[in-house]
């Protein structure tokens, strides 16, 4: 791999770690509307599943990232 290649995939990667990033926080986001709504805290992998089925398909597109 060529250093041009190596620095291209290190851009790469870190432009998804962004991504990543980014929607880790719109999750968290979505726990704690829920939480407050329920009463109690409903936990990261509820608001996950929740959020994924909900809210995912637009936020994506509101970002403009294709899949």
């Amino acid at each position: 791999m060529t250093e041009d290649s190596q620095k291209a995939q290190l851009v790469q990667n870190l432009s998804l770690y962004k991504e990543f990033q980014a929607e880790r926080e719109e999750i968290l986001k979505h726990k704690w509307i829920e939480s407050e709504k329920a009463g109690h805290d409903i936990g990261f992998d509820q608001a996950l599943v929740d959020w994924m089925v909900n809210h995912r398909q637009a936020w994506r597109k509101s970002r403009q990232i294709v899949e």
